[in-house]
């Protein structure tokens, strides 16, 4: 990955913290106005590691999670009836991660070492 795809990550981890430090203060309007940068982050790096799938899965069910929780949070600011609906893009999230594992094993042992070779 370059340098800029790692300034990016590393400047996500404090807009996501941010978040949801407001989220526990209470404080709906900055709460709130951290969704889209968190989220616009998350998505950017998703998007850029699209090529490398033991990179992408990983780092699309961050963007579920960060959805999953936004929904979350503005339901609970402003009890609207919605929370339910962040179960499925944790659900999507899960699905994410079963790809990475998919993808990690078929890498691991299917494309690096022949079938007859395989220790189980």
């Amino acid at each position: 990955m370059s340098k800029n795809i790692r300034l990016i990550e590393n400047l996500h981890v404090p807009l996501w913290l941010i978040k949801d430090t407001c989220w526990m203060l209470q404080w709906k309007i900055v709460g709130i106005s951290f969704i889209a940068p968190t989220l616009g982050f998350a998505i950017f790096i998703a998007w850029e590691a699209r090529k490398r799938k033991l990179v992408f899965y990983p780092s699309l069910a961050i963007v579920f999670w960060i959805m999953a929780n936004s929904i979350w949070m503005i339901d609970e600011f402003f009890e609207l009836g919605i929370r339910h609906f962040s179960l499925y893009s944790f659900i999507v999230g899960f699905v994410c991660v079963f790809f990475y594992g998919f993808e990690f094993i078929k890498q691991r042992y299917f494309q690096s070492k022949s079938l007859d070779s395989l220790d189980f």
